[in-house]
């Protein structure tokens, strides 16, 4: 699936549903910016940068003044607070006054809280009378009263203002920025939604409108044909709508796209969108969900209360999955779901007590077995359309559209690039298409031609060629003889997939790699699974005939053949010990199962039949390098020399692949040439079987009429006698 680039003509969609055509209003946010930065200011002006005084307890108080270091207190009584400065000539007596007189040089250097004025008062007396009789004691009469009359007390200061102060400044410049952040916050939350300060219960969906038209249209989608029948009528139903109506019929309510990753949901929606000519409104599911309850509830009613004034209408939904999943599967959490309310809500818009008559639900998923049953059921999704991956002649038509803005060679063979890409998505043909772009112009060419599309498709494939890594000599030799396995096993069995080259060049997180080209079926028998598995394990088997023991390079490949031996067994019904059963849950319920839905025995059955299944594949693939073993050295010891090797290399060292013309007889893929010889050959060989047959009548004519004569002269001698 693939799209042009295209751009939305005329003016930007109205993001915003409340908006309704309105201009946009010139944003606020550097006045935010100012307001903030303004209140950073005034906050450093009133704090400062100084440290917080420390606190001291009421014993440290009664020794500071009992030594003598203090040199006044300053009471604040509104605060019940003693603010304590110590004397500079009394830094050294303690550490902390260090520290102090480092971060409050002026002071106060200390605080004291004291519950009653007089209890302070009394402190402050005590240690002083105490810090006068340590000075007198052994002291003679005279002295002890010369040393009180130049005592010097403790200086006591009362602050009896009311005012607020810093705390108050600071509190009130709080509650400012709390309200300045709660404003911002609440916009934000808005978002689209709205710009008021409760806005972000309003809908996200973008609206496109008659002055807002996708420029998009069913002619730039390829390769959804299946896809387009569906939806086509859909669009033809708003153009024409007397058409069906006057056959009594209804127009769907909804449309759900299934499909995988890349397939182009979103883009046949965008062509739905250009091609109805009607108001489109677009959203993803993750804009209902919301960190507050009730928001998700909120949003969908207001997306569909809009719908319906401008019905009718499209209202689509990418991934739906994000708010669509079923109910009850985290019930054990024990705490309410808030995406269960607003798909609760959005069942009800859909389907409910009212009907929306006019509105459109197109919906995208990739997840279709996690969504709800409820949304599934008609009258809310009426079609299920399946956007599958494309087949080779739709990725013909997907590469033509991503190359029209690229400057090609002529040796650009899309029916070939196409053959080369199974499995791709319409995103990974357009992926292909610029790296092929990027290389080229990695390379400084004019143009792109057919092997920047090769390296392209390599390098999504295998990821990036790492020449720099560091292998030695002997590892490298067992990753060629491992990669030769491969290619010497699929060369030989008549289902697996045909090589198209092996290198052991590292790519990505690989040593080496073989591209194939698998073919496509719709059905795959247990002959081909079977092949495909021995195939898988023709490396590891290599490893094990070439060197007699096996390494670790294998872990991809057991990997897979594990996971394809487990679904033959349990889910295909393909083993005759199991039977005829299937353990494969479509639903998607078995996840969230604590037990399995069958028996420990028929466990041990099933692990037995996978152990015995993947053993006689390796088995069969040793089997096959015995017989070819020195084909096999041949094959790796060219890869050790050219590190990589194509289909022509394999076709001069075994010949063209056993059961090829068998193959593609049976497939319906046999090349003209050889249709015309093989109905030449069988024209020959009818002709000559027509004369092989005609000799032995004549023969036998020839006989009886020998066997007449004789009888006439018989008769005639008879008749003389």
């Amino acid at each position: 699936m693939s799209e042009k680039n295209q751009k939305i003509n005329g003016r930007k969609p109205t993001g915003n549903l409340n908006n309704k055509g309105k201009g946009k209003k010139p944003s606020a946010g550097f006045y935010w910016i100012y307001i903030m930065i303004a209140a950073a200011l005034l906050i450093l002006s009133l704090w400062g940068f100084d440290a917080p005084m420390s606190e001291v307890h009421k014993v440290d108080l009664s020794q500071m003044i009992e030594r003598g270091d203090v040199e006044k207190i300053n009471i604040v009584k509104n605060k019940e607070i003693a603010n304590i400065y110590i004397k500079k000539d009394c830094i050294n007596n303690d550490d902390a006054y260090k520290e102090a007189f480092k971060n409050h040089k002026e002071g106060p250097h200390f605080f004291y809280r004291f519950g009653d004025i007089e209890q302070i008062n009394d402190l402050i007396n005590k240690a002083e009378e105490r810090h006068l009789d340590k000075l007198i004691l052994g002291k003679d009469a005279e002295e002890a009263d010369e040393i009180k009359e130049n005592f010097t007390y403790v200086d006591i200061s009362y602050d009896n203002s009311k005012s607020i102060g810093w705390e108050g400044i600071s509190f009130i410049v709080f509650v400012v920025l709390l309200i300045v952040f709660w404003v911002m916050f609440s916009r934000s939350i808005g978002g689209r939604g709205g710009n008021q300060v409760f806005g972000f219960g309003k809908s996200n969906a973008t609206l496109y409108d008659n002055d807002t038209q996708v420029n998009i249209t069913f002619n730039d989608v390829a390769g959804l044909d299946g896809a387009k029948e569906e939806v086509v009528e859909i669009v033809d139903f708003l153009k024409n709508p007397k058409k069906y109506t006057a056959l009594g019929g209804k127009i769907p309510k909804g449309a759900l796209l299934v499909g995988p990753p890349g397939t182009g949901k979103t883009l046949l929606a965008k062509a739905v969108a250009g091609e109805a000519k009607v108001p489109f409104f677009s959203l993803s599911g993750s804009d209902f969900v919301e960190m507050f309850v009730g928001v998700g509830a909120s949003r969908v009613r207001d997306l569909f209360k809009t719908a319906k004034e401008k019905a009718p209408c499209i209202i689509f939904i990418d991934e739906i999955d994000a708010i669509g999943r079923a109910r009850g599967r985290n019930s054990f959490t024990g705490t309410n779901d808030e995406r269960e309310n607003t798909l609760n809500q959005l069942l009800t818009e859909m389907d409910g007590f009212s009907t929306n008559v006019g509105v459109i639900i197109l919906a995208a998923t990739n997840r279709v077995d996690v969504l709800d049953r409820a949304l599934l059921r008609a009258g809310r999704f009426d079609r299920q359309i399946h956007v599958e991956l494309p087949d080779v002649d739709e990725r013909k038509d997907i590469f033509g559209v991503h190359i029209r803005p690229l400057k090609l060679s002529k040796n650009v063979d899309l029916e070939f690039f196409a053959k080369q890409t199974p499995g791709f998505s319409g995103a990974d043909i357009a992926n292909v298409c610029n790296e092929a772009a990027l290389i080229a112009a990695r390379k400084n060419k004019k143009e792109i031609d057919k092997q920047d599309f090769l390296d392209a498709i390599d390098r999504i494939i295998g990821g990036l060629e790492r020449r720099s890594k560091i292998i030695s000599p002997s590892e490298k030799r067992v990753i060629a003889f491992h990669e030769s396995g491969h290619a010497t096993v699929s060369w030989m069995l008549k289902y697996a997939a045909p090589l198209l080259k092996v290198t052991i060049v590292p790519r990505g997180k690989s040593l080496g790699a073989a591209w194939y080209t698998p073919e496509e079926r719709q059905i795959t028998n247990q002959e081909q699974l079977l092949d495909e598995m021995a195939a898988t394990l023709g490396g590891r088997a290599a490893e094990e005939v070439v060197f007699g023991t096996v390494s670790t390079g294998a872990l991809n490949d057991l990997e897979r053949v594990t996971k394809q031996a487990y679904a033959m067994v349990a889910y295909y019904g393909l083993n005759s010990k199991v039977g005829n059963l299937s353990y494969y849950d479509s639903t998607g319920q078995s996840e969230y199962a604590f037990n399995r839905p069958y028996s420990e025995k028929t466990a041990q059955t099933i692990d037995e039949e996978v152990h015995t299944m993947v053993e006689n594949a390796y088995q069969r693939a040793k089997a096959i390098l015995l017989e070819h073993k020195d084909k096999l050295e041949i094959l790796a010891n060219l890869l050790l020399e050219k590190e990589v090797i194509f289909r022509d290399n394999l076709v001069e060292i075994f010949g063209e692949r056993p059961f090829e013309q068998e193959r593609l007889q049976e497939e319906g893929k046999l090349p003209e040439e050889n249709k015309e010889k093989d109905a030449d050959l069988q024209q020959q060989e009818n002709a000559t079987e027509e004369i092989s047959a005609a000799e032995p009548a004549k023969a036998e004519s020839d006989e009886e009429g020998s066997q007449e004569e004789n009888t006439s002269e018989d008769n005639n001698q008879n008749t003389e006698a």
